[in-house]
Parts: structure tokens; C-alpha cells; sequence
């Protein structure tokens, strides 16, 4: 049975994209699965091909909310490993994840983030924190681009030799220039569209190796 969205205050834009998202097979997935998000099925496969979050690890992720890829990666690190989570929007709890809310560019927020890795190493950073867009990249790409910066930022002040960054970044303007900075202080930089990234977006994941 598909399930077709009927209501007159929606424009056509907004009503085509709830369509969408209604019959997205990873949406239905992730009902399925648990997660909280289709996201969850992108930090899956990107691990899958990398296999860098494993038992053990101390992993945070950056802009967390609603939660999925802390599902994903709570589970990875198991009951031994550290996930601290992080956002300035509120996040339901989850089993074995240490979340913390505010903006870690705050001094304060870093430091409750770097007490709760304690006398641990940070081995994996992830990001998958994106701006609210307005529908014009000349707002959104700088907006995306700042908060990638600061994902970039985060990782190299925490994460040992070694250690990675897996984020999502928007293809456009200035990305070409990040990535150039970023080949001056990590040894790797791989991009990686995973399955459950929409064909039209412009959104890709770059896994940088310090």
C-alpha cells in the first residue's frame, strides 16, 4: 500500500520531499532497525569500508542529535569503549552514551566533553552536524563550511597520531580549499557517498587520518 501525503497548507516543495521521505526505503529501515535516523545507515557503511571505530575506542560525535550515529557507534565501541555525545540541541538518552548538551566551540562545554575522556585518547571524531538550509547555497554552503571548520578544528586539538575525522561536508564553494588546509595536518583524506545518501545531495563524507 503506498501512502500518499494530501494537506493544502504544505507548498509542492514540501509536500514532494514528506512524500519522499515517506517512501524512502531507508527511512522504512531505520523504523525498522530502531535508529532514529536514516543517517544511521551512512556512518554503517562508511565504517564498513574503513573499519576505524572498533570495541574499546573513545569516540565523540560532534552536533549528535537526534542520535543515530550514536546508536551506530555506541554499539561499535561496546560496553569497554567511550561515546560522548554532544550537541546544542536537547537528545533523548541512549543506553552507554555520554551526552552532554551545548556548544563545544565553548570553553566550558570542551572542557566537560575532555573530562569525560579523562585519562583516555580520543580516537575517533565524527560529524555529521549540517546547518538548517535555506534552499540557497550562497547562505548554506558558508554556513555548512563553518561548521565543518570547526569539526576540523575539534580534531585536531583532541585526536592523537592516528586517530580520524569522519565528516560530512557539502560539495560547492570552499570545500576544495578546506580540503588543501587540511592535507597540511592529516596524512589521509578519503570521500566516501555512502548507499543511503540521496543521489541529488550534494553532501559527501571525508575520513581524514591524522
Amino acid at each position: 500500500m503506498v501512502t500518499r501525503i494530501e494537506n493544502k497548507k504544505l507548498s509542492k516543495s514540501s509536500s514532494a520531499w514528506m512524500q519522499e521521505h515517506i517512501d524512502d526505503p531507508y527511512v522504512k529501515k531505520a523504523q525498522k532497525d530502531g535508529y532514529r535516523a536514516r543517517a544511521a545507515y551512512k556512518l554503517l557503511e562508511i565504517n564498513e569500508k574503513t573499519n576505524l571505530i572498533k570495541k574499546g575506542m573513545t569516540v565523540v560525535d560532534l552536533g549528535s542529535a537526534p542520535g543515530s550515529w550514536s546508536q551506530v557507534a555506541g554499539k561499535l565501541v561496546g560496553e569497554k569503549g567511550v561515546l560522548i555525545a554532544s550537541d546544542i540541541l536537547p537528545m533523548d538518552t541512549l543506553p552507554d552514551v555520554t551526552f552532554i548538551q551545548g556548544d563545544f566551540r565553548e570553553t566550558e562545554v570542551f572542557e566537560r566533553i575532555m573530562a569525560e575522556v579523562g585519562d583516555r585518547q580520543v580516537d575517533v571524531v565524527l560529524s555529521d552536524m549540517a546547518p538548517n538550509t535555506a534552499g540557497n547555497s550562497a547562505i548554506d554552503q558558508p554556513r555548512m563550511m563553518y561548521l565543518c571548520e570547526l569539526a576540523v578544528d575539534f580534531a585536531l586539538a583532541t585526536l592523537p597520531e592516528g586517530g580520524a575525522l569522519i565528516m560530512k561536508v557539502f560539495q560547492g564553494e570552499g570545500t576544495q580549499e578546506l580540503r588543501k588546509q587540511m592535507q597540511a595536518d592529516f596524512s589521509k583524506i578519503r570521500s566516501i557517498k555512502p548507499g543511503a545518501s540521496r543521489p541529488r545531495s550534494k553532501e559527501m563524507f571525508w575520513i581524514a587520518i591524522k
